[in-house]
């Protein structure tokens, strides 16, 4: 592990590694924030000390529980805040750090061809999703661990130094704490000591691994349960039988191989194949994993490396090949930032394979060699540079997704989403939520959005309405249509009971909804007896989301009609310009506050005459300094 031990060409190889990954993910370091970065990037309910301490004990404050992954998140949002390319850029380095690791690792073991294997795996285009995708930075966090822990543990292996096990099982439990499909590091390093000896002894193979065993399969339990109690992995899309997951698991295996070696028509969401197991065709996939690895036992004395790559491929794919709930199945079934571990063990065969291939050729031919591999890389690396553009922005990763898979619903629905804040929009949206709707009818999320886009079209309240309603149906717990018809029915005569009603029953599924506390401190201001309710909820808003100069504004005005209270309406007015200065209307109700306060109307002039310059056609604000100015 330490620099000083690698040799010079290992140095400038590592240099090399470093350098090419950069150049090939230029274009990604441009990008944006995409899909659900949001729910990665540290949210502003945990951007504080207290919010850190809440990513290590609260499971469900941040989208899963990695509480490493999202300290390193915390981190880098002190750092850089909201802007993606600092996140960009790190998250490449870490993946040519995990190349330059991976090649020591193969190093360690004698495997030929271990910078070309390198190589290979930084610059593949079916690795873009993982590192391109700020999301899956987990990927590349998390393979560093993973690696480092099998450089250490190979070192433990020789020396059999306890400081040396510590050190590599505090490795292990590292990559756990970021991503926990690397609980299938212990079974893979077995394989490997099968490989290299040609059996596994209990005392000095199989022993020291048994606490790896046990805490992989801790964590993969309670990763399987976070999934399914706070990100929803449960449910019709789920329901298959143990067979039906054979047939899933049989057809991933295939079509992950396949990509590895014929990176075509690469995809954000693929089409999720539909599984019938008394269709027969189907059965060929899992018959022929069952056959190939049939062969590959039936070869092993002449050479355990194939069988032992196909088990960890296999066996570092066994996570997401569908016997386990994830989220992410139930858009498809395979997705390219799952195999971003797996693939090693195929990438070191392959190396290895041309490693061999080139030193038992003609010595006429040996020279053809490099320039293959110049043109390899220069393949892969411009395919990884074309990849790259399509996570460059929402916009365009969905147009990608729908142009390959047009029956992708999701992407369907989320550029609605784009297209509904996009000024003359609208229509084209309300079409995209539409398609979506066409083609997976009982989406409660996209009946919300669709619902959400009519409410904005004069004479479509009642449509709107209907949609919440439907998506509620589908999905009582589901806050944000709680909300949005909240919203709905506040804005019809005589149905203001029903609305609060709404929102208090989003903020009992989602405590921690600061749109909800909003509007309904908005609805709570129109009674004045209910106006100290309407205080609370806007102050559990601002806990939540302190930097909202609306909230700050809509709070003061709330306290400026409450007795006693108009320093803190003040308070919260400067506050509000404070993160807003070019906000007119906290200049003007500071300015209205200001002329109630002896011997402050100086400063109320001064605010009145800001809003004036950010809105010259406010009228009431131009008749109050009027006769501001005729009373001096």
């Amino acid at each position: 592990m330490n620099l000083g031990r690698i040799s010079i060409s290992n140095r400038w190889a590592a240099v090399a590694i470093f350098c090419l990954t950069l150049l090939a993910y230029l274009p990604a370091l441009t990008g944006n924030f995409i899909w659900n970065d949001s729910d990665y990037v540290t949210a502003p309910a945990l951007r504080s000390l207290d919010g850190l301490g809440r990513i290590w004990t609260q499971p469900g404050a941040t989208q899963q529980y990695y509480p490493l992954l999202h300290s390193a998140f915390w981190i880098q949002h002190r750092l850089w805040g909201d802007h993606p390319f600092g996140y960009h850029l790190v998250t490449v380095l870490l993946h040519a750090g995990s190349a330059v690791l991976f090649a020591l690792v193969l190093q360690r073991l004698a495997v030929p061809g271990a910078w070309l294997a390198a190589l290979l795996f930084a610059l593949h285009p079916v690795h873009v999703e993982s590192v391109a995708w700020i999301t899956e930075q987990k990927n590349t966090v998390s393979l560093v661990f993973y690696l480092a822990a099998v450089l250490v543990y190979l070192r433990f292996d020789e020396t059999r130094q306890p400081r040396t096990y510590v050190a590599a099982l505090a490795l292990f439990v590292l990559s756990l704490l970021c991503k926990t499909v690397t609980a299938t590091l212990p079974a893979a390093l077995l394989v490997v000591f099968w490989w290299k000896r040609g059996r596994l002894g209990w005392r000095r193979e199989i022993l020291p691994l048994l606490p790896w065993l046990a805490l992989g399969a801790a964590a993969g339990l309670f990763s399987a349960w976070v999934e399914k109690r706070y990100i929803g992995a449960q449910g019709a899309d789920f329901a298959l039988p143990f067979l039906g997951r054979m047939l899933v698991a049989g057809h991933a295996i295939w079509f992950y191989a396949g990509k590895l070696v014929w990176p075509y028509h690469l995809n954000f969401v693929y089409p999720r194949w539909t599984v019938d197991t008394a269709a027969w065709q189907q059965w060929l996939y899992p018959l022929g994993v069952a056959g190939l690895g049939a062969a590959l036992w039936a070869i092993r004395r002449q050479s355990r490396a194939p069988l032992a790559v196909f088990l960890i491929f296999a066996g570092s794919l066994f996570p997401v090949l569908g016997f386990v709930n994830l989220f992410g199945a139930c858009y498809s079934w395979v997705w390219d930032h799952w195999q971003y571990l797996p693939d090693l063990g195929p990438l070191a065969l392959a190396a290895a394979g041309l490693i061999y291939c080139w030193d038992h050729v003609s010595s006429r031919l040996h020279w053809i060699g490099p320039p293959l591999v110049a043109a390899l890389v220069l393949l892969l690396g411009a395919l990884t540079w074309s990849h790259c553009a399509v996570f460059h922005d929402d916009q365009t990763l969905y147009r990608a997704t729908i142009a390959l898979n047009p029956g992708c619903w999701l992407a369907h629905n989320n550029l609605g989403t784009i297209l509904v804040n996009t000024p003359g929009r609208l229509p084209e949206a309300i079409a995209e939520f539409e398609a979506a709707l066409q083609i997976n009818p009982d989406d409660p999320r996209t009946h919300n959005n669709l619902g959400s886009a009519l409410r904005r079209i004069p004479g479509r309240l009642p449509g709107a309405i209907a949609e919440f309603e439907t998506a509620l149906r589908i999905k009582p717990d589901l806050a944000e249509a709680h909300n949005n018809l909240g919203n709905a029915l506040a804005r019809i005569p005589g149905r203001l009971p029903e609305a609060i009603a709404e929102f208090e029953a989003a903020l009992r599924i989602k405590p921690d909804y600061p749109e909800a506390h909003y509007n309904l401190g908005i609805i709570l201001a129109g009674f004045p007896d209910r106006l100290p309710e309407a205080v609370n909820q806007f102050g559990a808003a601002l806990r939540i989301t302190p930097d909202d100069p609306e909230m700050h504004n809509s709070l003061g005005s709330v306290l400026e009609r409450i007795p006693g209270r108009l320093p803190e309406a003040i308070s919260e007015y400067e506050a509000a310009l404070r993160i807003s200065p070019d906000y007119p209307e906290a200049h003007y109700n500071l300015g209205i506050a200001l002329v109630k306060t002896p011997g402050r109307r100086p400063e109320a002039i001064i605010q009145l005459q800001a809003a004036l310059q950010l809105r010259p056609d406010w009228e009431p604000a131009r008749q109050m300094l009027d006769q501001l100015r005729a009373a001096q």
